[in-house]
C-alpha cells in the first residue's frame, strides 16, 4: 500500500517566506518600468489598487485554508462548494498555470541576469534550467529544508531591494509625476492586468496546509503578513522608478539594474544581477512547492494518474509529482531554445488562468462562508468582482482557461464512465 501522508513540519515563519517568495516573482524586475512607460505616473494607481486587492484575496484564501486544510487548495474548495465535477475541472485549470508559468519566470529571470552581466544568449536556458533543477532537488529532500532555504534567500533579497530603494530615494524629482496620465486612463486598466501577474501565488501556500504544525493559526498569520509586506515593497519600488524616471529608452532591457545604479553607482549592476537571480529562484521555489502538492492531492483523489501520488519513502515528499514537473520544465525549456518564443506574449496566458482560478476560489468562498458574517463575505466579494472586471482585459488569453475547462470536463466524463463500468463488473 502506498503511504500517502505528508509530513507536518512547517511553521508560520517558513510559510510566510514561501508566500512572499511565490508572489515576489520576476515581474518585479521589469513591470514597474514597463507599466510606467505604458501609463505614465498614473501606473502608480494600478499598483496601489492591485496591492489593496491582495489583502481581501489573500485573507479569504487564508480563511479557506485554515477551515479546510487540504493539499488540493482551491481545487478542494471548489469541490466542497460546487461538487466533484467542478473540482476536477478546476484541477485541470491548474495544469495551465505553473507548468507554463514557472519556466517563463525562470527564463525571464535568466534573461535579466544574462543581460545584466552581458553573457552569451546560450546562458539563458542553461541558467533557467539550473534554477529549476535546484528547486526540484531541494523539494525532493524535504519541504522543511526547502522552506528554510526560502527564508534565508528572501531575507537577502529584501535587504538588497530596500537598500536600492533607500539609495535611489534622494534622486526622486517631483516633476517626474506630472502629467499624471500622459497616455490617457485606458492604459491604467491594461497595466492593472499586467500587474496582476505580480500578485499571483497566494494559493500555493494553501496547497501546503497539510504540512503546517497548526494550519488554522499559521495560515491566518501568513495571509495577513505576506500581502502587507509585498504590497508595500511593490508600491515603494514603483514610486522610486517613476520619481527617478528609471524607465523607457535605455532602461528597457534591465530597468531594475538601472534603478539600482542610480543609487549605488557601478556596484549597482552586480547587485541587481544577484537580486534578479535570487528573486527568480524564490518565485520558482514557492510555486513548485504548492503545485506539486496540488498534483499529489488530485492523484490521491483519482483525478490524475496514480503514479503521481508516490511519496519519497524517507522524506515524505511528492516525488511522483516533482518528477512529472521536472519533465514538463525540460520540454518548455527545449521549446524556448529551439523556437525562441516571445516570453512577454506568453505571460498573459497563465495570468488569465490565475484570474479564472481566483474567480472560482472567491465564488467557492462565498458559498462556503454563508452565515460566517458580512465581514468575511465582503472580503470575498471584492476580489471576485475585481477579477471578473479584469478578465476581459486579457485579450485572446481569455480562451485559455475555457480550453482547459473543457478538457477537464471531458476527462471527468471519461472518468465517470470508467468508474461505472468497473462498478458494473464488480457488481
Amino acid at each position: 500500500m502506498i503511504d500517502s501522508q505528508l509530513k507536518r513540519s512547517l511553521t508560520w515563519v517558513q510559510g510566510t517566506a514561501i508566500a512572499i517568495g511565490a508572489v515576489l516573482g520576476s515581474g518585479i524586475l521589469i513591470l514597474p518600468a514597463v507599466t510606467a512607460e505604458q501609463a505614465g505616473p498614473a501606473s502608480l494607481i494600478s499598483w496601489l489598487l492591485m496591492s489593496l486587492l491582495a489583502f481581501p484575496l489573500a485573507m479569504t484564501l487564508g480563511s479557506l485554508g485554515a477551515k479546510y486544510p487540504h493539499a488540493g487548495g482551491i481545487v478542494e474548495y471548489a469541490r466542497l462548494a460546487f461538487g466533484d465535477t467542478v473540482g476536477r475541472m478546476t484541477a485541470w485549470l491548474f495544469l495551465g498555470t505553473i507548468p507554463v508559468g514557472v519556466p517563463i519566470v525562470a527564463l525571464v529571470g535568466a534573461n535579466y541576469v544574462v543581460g545584466t552581466f552581458s553573457l552569451p544568449a546560450v546562458c539563458i536556458p542553461i541558467t533557467a534550467a539550473l534554477m529549476l533543477l535546484l528547486s526540484l532537488v531541494l523539494h525532493w529532500r524535504g519541504v522543511e529544508m526547502a522552506a528554510w532555504a526560502q527564508v534565508l534567500i528572501l531575507v537577502l533579497i529584501v535587504v538588497l531591494i530596500l537598500g536600492a530603494i533607500i539609495a535611489a530615494g534622494p534622486h526622486i524629482k517631483e516633476e517626474q509625476f506630472h502629467p499624471l496620465a500622459p497616455h490617457g486612463w485606458l492604459p491604467v486598466g491594461s497595466s492593472a492586468v499586467e500587474i496582476f501577474w505580480c500578485f499571483v501565488g497566494w494559493e500555493m501556500v494553501g496547497h501546503l496546509a497539510e504540512e503546517f504544525h497548526d494550519p488554522s493559526k499559521d495560515l491566518r498569520r501568513i495571509f495577513l503578513l505576506a500581502p502587507m509586506f509585498v504590497g508595500v515593497l511593490y508600491v515603494a519600488l514603483s514610486v522610486v522608478t517613476i520619481g527617478t524616471h528609471a524607465y523607457g529608452g535605455a532602461y528597457t532591457v534591465t530597468p531594475l539594474s538601472q534603478l539600482v545604479g542610480i543609487g549605488m553607482g557601478r556596484v549597482g549592476s552586480t547587485v541587481s544581477g544577484i537580486v534578479a537571480l535570487w528573486i527568480t529562484f524564490v518565485a520558482i521555489h514557492g510555486n513548485v512547492a504548492g503545485f506539486s502538492r496540488m498534483v499529489y492531492s488530485q492523484a490521491r483523489a483519482g483525478v490524475f494518474p496514480a503514479v503521481l501520488v508516490r511519496l519519497h519513502e524517507r522524506h515524505k515528499t511528492p516525488i511522483g509529482a516533482l518528477s512529472a514537473l521536472g519533465l514538463d520544465f525540460a520540454v518548455v525549456l527545449a521549446i524556448y531554445a529551439v523556437f525562441h518564443v516571445d516570453l512577454g506574449a506568453f505571460m498573459a496566458w497563465p495570468s488569465a488562468m490565475f484570474l479564472a482560478l481566483y474567480i472560482i476560489a472567491m465564488a467557492s468562498a462565498l458559498k462556503l462562508m454563508k452565515g460566517a458574517g458580512w465581514g468575511k463575505q465582503a472580503l470575498a466579494w471584492i476580489p471576485f468582482v475585481v477579477c471578473v472586471i479584469l478578465y476581459p482585459f486579457s485579450g485572446w488569453a481569455v480562451v485559455y482557461p475555457i480550453l482547459f475547462g473543457v478538457i477537464g470536463w471531458l476527462m471527468t466524463r471519461i472518468y465517470a464512465k470508467t468508474a461505472r463500468r468497473q462498478n458494473a463488473v464488480q457488481g
